[in-house]
């Protein structure tokens, strides 16, 4: 990869770092996710889903909580973007299996976003045991299968892809391996920062920075911006429009959680390899590479189509959804000491502010009627109250 990359700035000049990063990650021979996609102890970084089964029952009752609150429609759609080795659906589906009876008269289906070939067999094996039928490369949905529980799974390679209809979306750290482009502020104003070849190591990368303006520059820098450095992620930027234009037209609710920051942070690019810091500059494609993702912008790009909340931290979105008593009755129920250790172990990096607790946020898309009830002339009218939306308020106990 690192070959084909300088071939390419040999013969066309520096890369924008968003060129740069869809190259490492998803370039179709060499990138790290069709290639690598190192998640879990042995791979190069591990998520919340890996760490603790707990994570993804939590959201499993969110989209329930949400449906309920929904006045339980006929169906709904889960559809997860870049769902990994596909360990938080699995979590979610047991859930779905345990309220078997309170779900029984939903018609329930799975949607995975995957362009991995090889996660996506990862996940056919731990969603359906492997029993799966793949289509022809041009289809729309290129594997389908049934999960262990008996619920219809489809894979696609692009949200546009996945039918439209009553949806549940789940992007759980997938935002932060979108390409992002970078800019400085100098004395001769903003400046693109770019990836180019080091005239004085050979075979290694550098940052240079553009010397004029560039197309992304005019585009995405706010005339109101304060910081010195910026990061854009513009396929976000689409990505969170559709997500937004699909919940006005069929309902429904999105769930993000995400590294990230409410447009505070400045430069959030690093790479990692082997659980370990790694320069994103070296060995292009055989490390994880990421960016915070900045909430601040993906509000504003819904064009107050939906409603936004968050985002919150892990920590308190976890803990609103009732983790320390799923946690007690976990406990109570093992008698094994090693297990019991594990269990507080992951519910440490999940919860303690120095670990996942902080750094971690949750963002949601939700139909405006879900938060405002439509206006009415007459005010006089009572009001069923809003349900509030778990996870992004306080747990009150009945």
């Amino acid at each position: 990869l690192l070959r084909h990359l300088l071939f390419k700035l040999r013969a066309s000049g520096p890369l924008t770092v968003a060129e740069y990063m869809r190259e490492a990650l998803t370039n179709p021979a060499q990138g790290y996710y069709t290639r690598r996609g190192g998640i879990g102890e042995s791979g190069d970084f591990v998520t919340s889903p890996e760490l603790s089964q707990v994570f993804g029952e939590l959201i499993g009752i969110w989209y329930i909580s949400e449906w309920i609150a929904a006045g339980k429609p006929k169906a709904f759609q889960l559809v997860e973007l870049g769902p990994g080795r596909g360990s938080l659906t699995d979590d979610i589906l047991r859930v779905f299996k345990q309220l078997a009876s309170l779900l029984s008269k939903c018609d329930i289906s799975i949607h995975l976003v995957e362009v991995s070939p090889r996660l996506s067999e990862i996940q056919a094996q731990m969603l359906t045991g492997g029993k799966v039928q793949s289509s022809p490369r041009d289809d729309a949905v290129y594997m389908k299968g049934i999960s262990k529980t008996g619920i219809p799974i489809s894979w696609y390679r692009d949200i546009q892809d996945v039918p439209q209809g009553y949806s549940f979306y789940l992007a759980h750290e997938f935002f932060d391996a979108l390409p992002i482009h970078k800019f400085q502020r100098t004395e001769k104003g903003w400046r693109e920062v770019l990836v180019d070849e080091d005239p004085e190591v050979p075979d290694q990368l550098r940052f240079v920075l553009a010397p004029s303006s560039t197309p992304a520059m005019q585009n995405f820098i706010q005339p109101e911006e304060m910081r010195e450095h910026v990061e854009v992620c513009p396929e976000a930027g689409v990505l969170i429009q559709r997500l937004a234009h699909r919940l006005e037209k069929d309902g429904g609710a999105a769930l993000i959680a995400d590294y990230g920051h409410d447009g505070t942070k400045t430069d959030t690019f690093r790479g990692f390899r082997n659980h370990k810091p790694h320069d994103v500059l070296k060995a292009p494609g055989m490390a994880d590479l990421t960016a915070d993702v900045d909430f601040s912008y993906l509000r504003k790009m819904t064009q107050g189509r939906t409603a936004t909340l968050g985002p919150i931290k892990q920590r308190e979105f976890l803990k609103n959804m009732g983790i320390d008593f799923r946690l007690q009755v976990l406990l109570q129920n093992s008698q094994d000491t090693a297990t019991q250790e594990q269990l507080r172990h992951s519910y440490d990096m999940l919860m303690n502010p120095k670990k996942m607790g902080d750094c971690f946020k949750f963002f949601a898309l939700l139909p405006h009627h879900r938060l405002t009830h439509p206006d009415q002339k007459d005010d006089l009218q009572p009001r069923a109250p809003l349900v509030p939306v778990a996870g992004f308020s306080e747990l009150s106990l009945k």
